[in-house]
């Protein structure tokens, strides 16, 4: 057993292991509506958030949690900005997201973003007859 936990200890050490927190995960998600009255992909480039970000914005108490999760971990477009703003209206960011998108399109990319930092999917499996 000593010898299995340093030949992992061993393998996490490698020096070609990147800092895991600066190589958050990132995916792409197209947003189907706005895609189809567009007439081309519309896709947002979302990724994962640092250690304790997800949690520090769900116990903010904020009526908005899921807002603040996606102005949080969207990548592309950016969401905080005035153009945005401007079309869409809204004094705020979060304002002008609810102004673009629907609730349940907010609430996916919102797990989405989830998704990336680890939440709400498997992350681990348990090896039988270790």
């Amino acid at each position: 057993m000593d010898e299995k936990k340093s030949d992992l200890l061993a393998l996490l050490l490698r020096p070609e292991l990147p800092n895991v927190q600066k190589q958050l995960p990132t995916a792409r998600y197209r947003v189907s509506r706005l895609s189809e009255l567009l007439g081309q992909e519309v896709a947002f480039t979302l990724r994962g958030l640092p250690y304790g970000r997800v949690e520090k914005l769900r116990s903010s108490g904020s009526d908005d949690v899921e807002i603040d999760i996606l102005l949080a971990g969207c990548a592309e477009p950016d969401l905080k900005a005035p153009e945005l703003r401007d079309r869409f209206g809204g004094a705020t960011p979060k304002e002008m997201v609810k102004a673009m998108l629907l609730p349940g399109e907010i609430a996916d990319l919102s797990r989405a973003v989830e998704r990336l930092c680890g939440y709400r999917r498997l992350t681990i499996e348990e090896i039988k007859n270790a």
